[in-house]
């Protein structure tokens, strides 16, 4: 793990609300994987006092890319800072996406913001992998597309794409490669979260082998595992408690209690 000033390279707004950010820190994007995250100090201020954790987009070279929209004073001066300026990084934490596993299709499945570690992902799995996405929000502005391929989208409003969640997508087009060894790797909303779980569950219960991995979200003040402020039950014993910023965030499906 390092702690380092990183300065901004670039910031871009790919669509309305959606910025990427691009950062130099050769020490953190010589060592991060797919899936694991950083947790950005973005002033010297004492607000917003806590770090904020991003999963990372993409890396290029010494580069840095981070994926977000505004939500909170946080990344509000986030979006404002310009060539030059620099960030309070920390990084690379947690665990990633385990990818070296066998299975003959990756199957992305995104909400939202969730799009944001697939770029990443995508660079490790596309020569070896078969890979199908797909992509959703409430409507055609939420639909975050950047450096996805072989996608289909679901909008709930139906602005574009199939009319309904990207679960319901899901469903009805998974159906066309039950026959191959799958893989899902998924990230979003919990609600998007829970009905993908459930829907595996199914899918598995009658006879499929469908693996999946969930990247988690949660407010991390430390993103390091000492102040124990972000945990998630283990599916398997009620007594205990993993913690998404050191375990996690990425969890297989079946491990967790979302």
């Amino acid at each position: 793990m390092f702690i380092t000033q990183a300065p901004v390279v670039d910031l871009i707004e790919i669509q309305e609300g959606i910025y990427l950010q691009k950062l130099e820190s050769p020490e953190i994007a010589n060592k991060i994987l797919p899936g694991q995250f950083l947790n950005i100090k973005v002033n010297d201020s004492v607000t917003p006092l806590l770090r904020r954790p991003f999963s990372i987009c993409d890396i290029e070279d010494d580069y840095l890319h981070i994926l977000f929209n505004i939500y909170g004073e946080g990344t509000k001066i986030l979006s404002q800072k310009k060539r030059g300026d620099y960030v309070n990084i920390m990084g690379p934490l947690g665990k990633g996406f385990i990818f070296n596993d066998e299975f003959d299709l990756a199957v992305f499945v995104a909400g939202g913001l969730g799009a944001a570690p697939f770029p990443l992902l995508y660079k490790y799995l596309h020569s070896k992998k078969n890979i199908i996405s797909f992509i959703g929000g409430k409507s055609k502005s939420e639909i975050i597309k950047y450096k996805f391929i072989n996608y289909s989208i679901a909008t709930e409003d139906g602005s574009e794409g199939f009319k309904g969640n990207v679960v319901e997508l899901f469903e009805n087009e998974i159906k066309n490669f039950l026959e191959k060894k799958i893989k899902v790797f998924a990230c979003g909303p919990n609600g998007m979260l829970k009905a993908l779980s459930k829907s595996i569950k199914n899918f598995n219960q009658i006879g499929y082998n469908i693996i999946c991995e969930i990247s988690t979200e949660s407010v991390m003040a430390c993103g390091f595992g000492i102040c124990q402020g972000c945990p998630i039950q283990d599916s398997k014993n009620e007594n205990r408690f993993y913690l998404v910023c050191k375990d996690g965030p990425i969890f297989n499906i079946n491990d967790i209690i979302l």
